[in-house]
């Protein structure tokens, strides 16, 4: 796949994830949102810097801190200097959670299936939306006002859907786009556990790729935890190829 697109595609990815809580280390983006996501509070190492490994590594310490956050550094293909992840590695940082990020680079406005009888396709504010998924999840408080908090103050603007049941207003699944140009990344989609295998999720995702096409997007991106085979199997009946992987690299706890 093209470098410069995917490179376009992280970009992209990086202005739509930006929370309030973030500053610049000698090239590193610090970002240390008390929220779920694990790409608002980690080390982003955009740029080689200037500045010794060690030197950074205290002064990021002491920001995450500050934060009562644990240190994470999320690693690319596009992480500079290329080696971070083999010194961290030699440091005793353990690698976890691979994540793909897919790409859809020939959006067309798709025919979206019909959703199931008895339900309505809704459009939420930032803070019903963050609320709605949060209450899916299970997140806990903290976790849902920080989702509220980034889609707030986002560079990048969202829209986020739910599909619910016309009797009492359930959320059965949720989704949402940032659009960015030509660009489109779906984020949060999700789906509740007893709604699961009947196509909620074919049929959001068809009305948000659609919604951006017809807004001028033509390659549509998501990012998808590499375990998660359910929804690889979705996203790949939607048309979506892998573009790269990411993976992170937790601190060792101190001590």
């Amino acid at each position: 796949m093209n470098e410069a697109l995917l490179s376009r595609i992280e970009d992209a990815s990086l202005n739509a994830s930006a929370p309030a809580q973030q500053r610049w280390l000698d090239g590193w983006l610090l970002r240390y949102s008390p929220g779920k996501a694990r790409r608002a509070r980690c080390i982003n190492a955009v740029a080689a810097g200037r500045l010794p490994l060690d030197q950074k590594l205290v002064y990021a310490t002491a920001i995450f801190a500050e934060a009562k956050l644990p240190m994470v550094a999320r690693i690319t293909r596009f992480t500079q200097p290329p080696e971070l992840d083999s010194q961290l590695a030699a440091l005793g940082w353990p690698a976890v959670d691979t994540t793909r990020v897919l790409v859809l680079t020939d959006l067309k406005r798709p025919a979206p299936a019909p959703l199931p009888a008895g339900t309505e396709w809704v459009l939420q504010s930032p803070v019903e939306y963050a609320l709605a998924v949060g209450e899916l999840r299970g997140s806990p408080p903290l976790q849902r006002q920080a989702h509220v908090e980034r889609l707030l103050t986002s560079p990048v603007p969202y829209q986020g859907y739910v599909v619910r049941r016309l009797d009492d207003g359930c959320v059965l699944a949720c989704g949402q786009s940032a659009r960015e140009g030509d660009l489109v990344g779906l984020y949060d989609v999700f789906t509740r556990e007893t709604q699961r295998g009947q196509g909620l999720a074919i049929a959001l995702c068809e009305r948000l790729l659609a919604q951006a096409a017809t807004e001028g997007a033509v390659v549509a991106y998501l990012q998808v935890e590499g375990t998660n085979s359910s929804a690889l199997r979705v996203y790949q009946r939607l048309g979506f190829v892998d573009g790269y992987s990411y993976h992170y690299r937790e601190a060792p706890a101190a001590g």
